[in-house]
């Protein structure tokens, strides 16, 4: 059943794309790169992360965006619930780089304060250099949770709803421009 869904998520997933305004990090690096961007302003509370950088409402970001569909294809025949976490972790730590270098080269780079992503895979992040901040709006951070639910039942080997209950609520990941340069610049 669950193959059965993701293969029409796959279907799906180009009108989801085009209607979120997504873009690929860079048309050379679609088959690498596990995020999918898109400029936004932010809209949670201001904020002062660890490096002094101050992130304030509507400030520009890159919001990033896990590509789920190819992500739940890439977990689906991973059974151990460690292993699934260690290959998400290598994903995104291959594909900063990428979010890097088109902040870099983006039009707008000198308005762009930092990366945004919205998840409830909290655990090991900041290791990559994130921050973590709690989604303060108590229906927004629902909604967000419900969101998460069908990734969660289908990137789960034995999904159960009590689980669910207990995992950690949906924040926010950010890291400012200058975090980014310094951990994942690749070039002079």
């Amino acid at each position: 059943m669950k193959q059965y869904i993701i293969s029409m998520w796959t279907v799906l997933d180009p009108l989801y794309y085009t209607f979120t305004r997504l873009t690929y990090v860079s048309d050379e690096l679609i088959s690498e790169n596990i995020f999918r961007v898109r400029l936004t302003k932010y809209k949670g509370r201001d904020l002062i992360l660890s490096d002094g950088v101050q992130i304030k409402k509507n400030d520009l970001m890159v919001k990033i965006h896990l590509h789920n569909v190819r992500l739940l294809k890439e977990l689906y025949q991973i059974e151990s619930d460690i292993k699934r976490v260690k290959k998400i972790y290598k994903l995104v730590e291959k594909s900063l780089p990428g979010v890097q270098t088109y902040i870099y080269n983006h039009e707008r780079s000198g308005e762009i304060k930092g990366i945004v992503g919205i998840t409830t895979l909290c655990t090991g992040s900041e290791r990559l250099g994130f921050e973590i901040s709690s989604i303060s709006h108590p229906l927004y951070k629902w909604f967000k949770w419900m969101t998460f639910l069908p990734i969660s039942f289908l990137s789960s080997s034995s999904f159960s709803l009590k689980k669910m209950l207990k995992k950690s609520p949906p924040g926010y990941l950010l890291m400012s421009k200058d975090k980014l340069n310094k951990l994942y610049k690749t070039y002079d």
